[in-house]
C-alpha cells in the first residue's frame, strides 16, 4: 500500500512541477482510494462529532466572521502574508478563534518565510490528523476542543536552522485567521483573520 501511495504522490509531483506546492489537500485526491484502504477513513473524520464544543453550521456562521468560518469550519486556506499574525512577535498565547482554546505559545513561533504563522510545537489542545502520506504532504491540524481547521503540520523542521523548529523537527503551518493572539502584557487581543477584499 505505501508504495502505491508514494507512486501516486510522485506522479503528482512530476505533474505539478513544484514539490513545494504539494499539500495534503492537493495530494489526497491524487491517491487512489484503493491504495489507502481503511486509512482513507482518517480523512473523513467529521469536524463536529466527538468535540467538546458543539454548534450547528448556522450557529457557527453566526458566531464567526466570514473568513473565520471559511478556514475553521470549511478547511479553507487564507492567502499567504494576509494575516496580521504572520508578523506578530510579542510574548503571549495564540487561541482558537472559534472557542478560545489555547493552541500555541509565542515561545514556539518562528519566521518560516512561508507567509503563514509557523510554530515548532503546539499546546495540548492541538489535534493532529495523521495520514499515511504525512511524510510527503503534512497532516491536518485541528482545535481539539471544537474541531476547527487550523492548518497543517509538516515534518520539515530541519529546513529551518537556527529556529526552534530545527530542534523539534516539526512545523505547524497555521492559518492566522483561525487564531486570536492574547498578548502577555494585557494589551487588547489581536484577531488573525485576513481581509477578503485585500
Amino acid at each position: 500500500m505505501k508504495n502505491t501511495v508514494v507512486a501516486a504522490v510522485a506522479a503528482l509531483l512530476v505533474a505539478n512541477g513544484n514539490s513545494l506546492r504539494v499539500t495534503r489537500r492537493v495530494a489526497l485526491p491524487a491517491v487512489p482510494a484503493a491504495a489507502l484502504g481503511s486509512a482513507s477513513l482518517v480523512w473523513a473524520k467529521d469536524r463536529t462529532d466527538g468535540y467538546a464544543v458543539q454548534k450547528t453550521g448556522a450557529d457557527w456562521q453566526r458566531s464567526l466572521s466570514g473568513p473565520e468560518y471559511f478556514v475553521l469550519r470549511n478547511g479553507g486556506t487564507e492567502p499567504p502574508n494576509s494575516s496580521p499574525l504572520v508578523k506578530e512577535k510579542r510574548v503571549g498565547e495564540f487561541r482558537c478563534a472559534g472557542c478560545g482554546a489555547p493552541l500555541f505559545s509565542s515561545a514556539a513561533k518562528f519566521d518560516s518565510g512561508t507567509g503563514w504563522p509557523s510554530y515548532a510545537s503546539s499546546l495540548y489542545q492541538v489535534e493532529v490528523e495523521s495520514t499515511p502520506i504525512e511524510f510527503l504532504s503534512g497532516a491536518e491540524i485541528r482545535c481539539g476542543r471544537c474541531g476547527g481547521h487550523l492548518g497543517d503540520r509538516f515534518l520539515d523542521g530541519a529546513l529551518f536552522p537556527g529556529t526552534t523548529a530545527f530542534t523539534s523537527g516539526k512545523r505547524y503551518c497555521v492559518d492566522g485567521t483561525a487564531l486570536v493572539f492574547y498578548p502577555a502584557d494585557g494589551a487588547p487581543p489581536v484577531r488573525g483573520e485576513f481581509d477578503p477584499a485585500a
